[in-house]
């Protein structure tokens, strides 16, 4: 490990002195002069034809100035993934496929009023068949939720590796099962919000809370046919996003009120329309057939996925390709047939959530490694040692592992934290201690997972930074500013980039800067997810310091006296690792080198089960998360506690419910985020240092793999407890109950 200076320290971060005061400025908070408010018309029926649009009595409201239509869009498509098959509004004519479709923006003098006016627009419906359960909608004859297409299947993916069929001839013993993890809402804390205007150069500038400034404002310049450079974003402190702001769903309207009032448009979302007209996270519907030999060595993995896309494309197609790779876990497989179908219904259009395909699987993959080891007679991290891939391996798409790769790492160092301990080549599991009441039980659960870092499948994953330094007289650097799209979300990538900087240039911390994410200053550094800000940005940042340290050497010894020296450097990615997507393989086997690289980690959850009512309460849980290097200490540990705060949720609490296409789930009120009361009572981080040699400083992204883990964990522990397996989350109390009582009369 390199002997760093600044990297490793817990530096102040550098929002939050600003946060703390108030004095932080979220796009809620920007105001125009002679500003407007705009409110939506939101779809009435989660698939209807749009007979007939009235508009008349709306804009006959005083303070209202314009109902904004499809006719007032130049071109009404858009998508993040340029499948382009949304619409900003739904025309006279048109069909809407879910609740979260538009049919107009009410722009007026005061919210008040455009939120009255919206009551006023008229809209007939011709209402149709709703399609609400993917396996339903793949069948021959379901209604079509895009109408263009033959079939309600979006997209499939098929990966056979060696011979399924061999495979499980030479297993000794064969498990099965089902699993079904549900929609889960983002719950970010900051409603989407945001003003759009004309600035003094015609251009349309907005100011929002999105993920990925460049790849928006590509997406408005589109929809509303202008250059690209005569569209801006400008995106200050954002309230969280796991996902959920990488589809627009409020900056093309930003970007279309202005456009067509030609003055300040701001908009709002209530908590509602955030819960009930914004994207979701992709329900599986997953079953597994696992074959092993006698001492434990995996030989088969038949896996098959159904998954609703929601309405629309989004970012499925990439959601289930990380799906598919993932499928049969960080493990070493010699055989292996994975089949995986998006499906389009007409629930909540499904996109990018923490973990991006790779959160789910592990739901089924984990539970399958523990029902072997039961069927073995043996230990749950033995079987798991046994089998995890190690750097140099081949993964089921044929893909090796790279030097860093450090799942069984992960493994080991969380099982010794839990007290497990390793006697003549056999793992013994730890003492549980005793219960808290007769009636409750214990039990401990282990899950090991595995993610992608940066984008995969032979995209170009690239960022660029440029680092401006200043000298005084005598050539010492007095500061530097970062200027990179690098948007934090509230994870803290700028602090990351900001050490970075001064570990590069060997200057304090204090003094960097970093420059605020606006499309027109700084230049693009891809989204903020995939984990990747810290590999890839931080590479970008490191090196255009590299070069720029090279300029201020020429500088020095051609005695120009110049006082600010610049230089910007672009990293791809694949430069370091190539990647490709399925169709490079000729045999369509699905062999292909997906990913860039990966971040590892392993959990153990210590529960206590009550017998009684069914209640899980997590007494510990131990969570090793390989960082390649730890920039900041003490954001990973906000890492690990935030993402085992998610996974809690996705595990026991949350559940976003939808009935034929119309949500149940409308608030945080009616929607469980796990409180402090339901988190662990001790959460022991365990940070590895197992370096990426292609890493900053041997550096990789944990932000996503610190959730991947939890929900498998828990379920294991509910199933050590009180030996049911909760095979659909969430393990709610009435549902871990139902199966004890299910078990006992069994």
């Amino acid at each position: 490990m390199t002997t760093t200076k600044v990297l490793g320290t817990s530096i102040p971060r550098i929002d939050s002195p600003s946060k703390v005061r108030g004095t932080r400025k979220y796009p809620t908070d920007f105001e125009r002069k002679g500003q407007l408010y705009g409110k939506v018309v939101w779809a009435a029926h989660p698939h209807a034809r749009v007979l007939r649009l009235g508009t008349a009595a709306a804009e006959a409201l005083p303070g209202v100035v314009r109902v904004i239509t499809a006719s007032d869009v130049p071109v009404n498509e858009y998508s993040i993934a340029g499948a382009n098959d949304q619409q900003v509004f739904i025309p006279e004519g048109g069909k809407v496929r879910w609740l979260g479709d538009r049919i107009a923006l009410v722009v007026a003098e005061t919210e008040a009023i455009a939120e009255e006016a919206c009551k006023l627009v008229r809209v007939a419906y011709e209402v149709l068949p709703v399609v609400d359960d993917p396996r339903a909608a793949m069948q021959p004859g379901a209604p079509l939720v895009q109408e263009q297409r033959e079939s309600n299947v979006m997209c499939e993916i098929h990966i056979h590796h060696g011979d399924i069929e061999a495979g499980f001839a030479e297993a000794d013993v064969v498990v099965e099962g089902t699993y079904f993890t549900p929609f889960v809402e983002h719950a970010y804390t900051q409603p989407d919000a945001g003003i759009g205007y004309i600035d003094e150069q015609g251009r349309v500038i907005i100011v929002d809370s999105g993920q990925w400034a460049h790849d928006d404002v590509h997406q408005i310049a589109h929809l509303l046919d202008l250059p690209i450079d005569q569209v801006h974003e400008i995106i200050p402190a954002v309230g969280g996003a796991f996902g959920g702001r990488e589809d627009m769903h409020i900056q093309h309207l930003l970007a279309v009120g202005a456009f067509v009032t030609r003055r300040p448009v701001k908009i709002t979302f209530d908590r509602d329309e955030v819960t009930t007209r914004t994207g979701k996270r992709h329900p599986f519907y997953m079953t597994y057939r696992h074959g092993a030999k006698r001492d434990g060595t995996l030989v088969a993995v038949e896996a098959r996925c159904v998954v609703d896309a929601g309405a629309y494309t989004s970012t499925t197609i990439p959601v289930l390709n990380n799906a598919a790779s993932f499928m049969a876990g960080p493990y070493r497989v010699p055989h292996a047939q994975v089949d995986v179908y998006g499906v389009f219904t007409n629930n909540a259009v499904t996109m990018a959530m923490r973990g991006f395909g790779a959160t789910q699987p592990p739901v089924g993959y984990e539970a399958q490694m523990t029902k072997l080891a039961e069927a073995l007679g043996l230990d749950p991290v033995e079987i798991r040692l046994k089998n995890l891939l190690r750097p140099g391996e081949h993964t089921i798409t044929g893909h090796v592992k790279h030097e860093g790769f450090a799942a069984w790492e992960s493994c080991r160092e969380a099982a010794l934290a839990a007290g497990w301990r390793e006697e003549n080549g056999r793992w013994i599991r730890p003492d549980l201690g005793t219960p808290s009441a007769p009636w409750k039980r214990r039990g401990i659960g282990v899950a090991v997972a595995s993610k992608n870092v940066g984008y995969s499948f032979g995209f170009d994953d690239q960022s660029t930074a440029t680092v401006d330094i200043k000298l005084d007289g005598s050539g010492n650097i007095t500061g530097a500013t970062i200027k990179c799209g690098a948007t934090d979300v509230g994870e803290g990538i700028q602090t990351v980039l900001v050490q970075f900087a001064a570990e590069a240039l060997d200057i304090s911390p204090d003094s960097v800067r970093v420059a605020l994410v606006h499309t027109e200053q700084v230049p693009d550094a891809g989204s903020c997810s995939a984990s990747r800000h810290t590999y890839m940005s931080g590479n970008a940042v490191v090196r255009a310091c590299q070069e720029a340290l090279a300029e201020r050497e020429r500088v020095l010894r051609a005695e120009t006296g110049e006082t600010t020296v610049s230089a910007t450097a672009t990293y791809h990615g694949r430069n370091a690792r190539p990647t490709d997507s399925w169709s490079a393989d000729p045999t369509g086997n699905g062999q292909c080198n997906p990913h860039i690289g990966y971040g590892c980690g392993a959990q153990i959850a210590l529960v206590e089960v009550d017998t009684e009512t069914g209640e899980t309460e997590i007494v510990k849980m131990w969570v090793a998360q390989n960082a390649g290097k730890a920039v900041h200490p003490e954001m990973i540990v906000g890492q690990i506690n935030g993402g085992v705060h998610m996974g809690v949720g996705y595990a026991l609490t949350e559940e976003y419910i939808q009935v034929e296409g119309v949500p149940r789930t409308r608030s945080l009120s009616t929607y469980q985020i796990p409180t402090v009361w339901d988190m662990p009572h001790e959460i022991v981080p365990l940070i590895l240092e197992i370096p990426d040699p292609t890493g900053p400083y041997g550096a990789t992204g944990i932000g996503e793999m610190t959730t991947l883990c939890t929900a498998p964990a828990i379920l294991a522990a509910i199933r050590d407890a009180v030996g049911v397996w909760i095979d659909s989350l969430p393990a709610s109390p009435e549902r871990v109950y139902l199966a004890m009582k299910h078990s006992s009369t069994t």
